[in-house]
């Protein structure tokens, strides 16, 4: 297997970490390069940080993901850049360029009486059968929490009510993507929690695309459902934090 080769071609808005002292004064600013991980952009800075919020700029190709930070007492400074996934079974050609890419994408882990909702990820995708939050990526200019409200909908069919972020992972891994390009991708997710106060039964209005199906799953039944090793890790986190 042969790893992708030439002059790549670097595609995606601009991504800044921001932190914000408990003062209230900027303590942290950098540009987040692409494969490297937001929590230890800012632990390299000296911070450990909450997330706040994610805003806008003049420009509507940045973005900046801000930080609640106090200072890292443990001065500890982990690598920046992520370890580099594979999509399984990927073929690479002798003469193949991939594009790097770098896109925010945002998920929200969704609360009603009838449970939580997931969706199932489609052919379109490496994680054919395996269930995750609805969500996506961000299209060019667009803000998280309407990126949100339109995903939502067209994954599921539900009108939900946004709670605030809670959580920014990243990850890394050169594949496919739906189009059959090759990409060397870096997503950067922005998790939100919310409520869906009139639950229906989903529907998957996107047809085609990289949902296969939609369901509201009982929390006690979260162990039987097949989301990918990263979802469970950040949807249990997320359930723990929040309660």
């Amino acid at each position: 297997m042969t790893e992708p080769t030439g002059e790549m071609v670097v595609t995606g808005p601009e991504i800044w970490v921001v932190g914000i002292e408990p003062s209230g004064t900027e303590g942290a600013r950098r540009r987040l390069g692409h494969g490297e991980d937001p929590v230890a952009v800012l632990r390299a800075l000296g911070y450990d940080g909450t997330p706040r919020t994610v805003v806008g700029h003049p420009d509507p190709h940045v973005l900046e993901i801000v930080f609640d930070v106090v200072a890292n007492r443990t001065r500890t400074v982990p690598g920046l850049e992520m370890a580099r996934g594979r999509d399984l079974g990927l073929f690479v050609g002798p003469d193949e360029v991939a594009t790097v890419r770098q896109r925010p994408a945002a998920y929200a882990i969704v609360r009603s009486v009838r449970g939580l909702l997931f969706t199932q990820f489609s052919a379109l995708t490496s994680s054919e059968g395996f269930w995750g939050p609805a969500g996506g990526g961000l299209d060019p200019g667009e803000m998280p929490e309407p990126a949100l409200h339109r995903e939502v909908w067209e994954e599921t069919g539900q009108r939900v009510e946004l709670s605030g972020l809670v959580l920014v992972t990243s990850r890394h891994w050169v594949g496919r993507a739906p189009g059959g390009q090759l990409e060397d991708f870096h997503a950067v997710r922005l998790v939100y929690t919310a409520t869906c106060p009139e639950p229906t039964d989903p529907v998957v209005h996107d047809v085609d695309g990289t949902t296969s199906a939609a369901a509201w799953v009982a929390q006690g039944e979260l162990g039987k459902l097949r989301l990918t090793p990263g979802w469970r890790e950040m949807v249990m986190h997320v359930l723990g934090e929040t309660g």
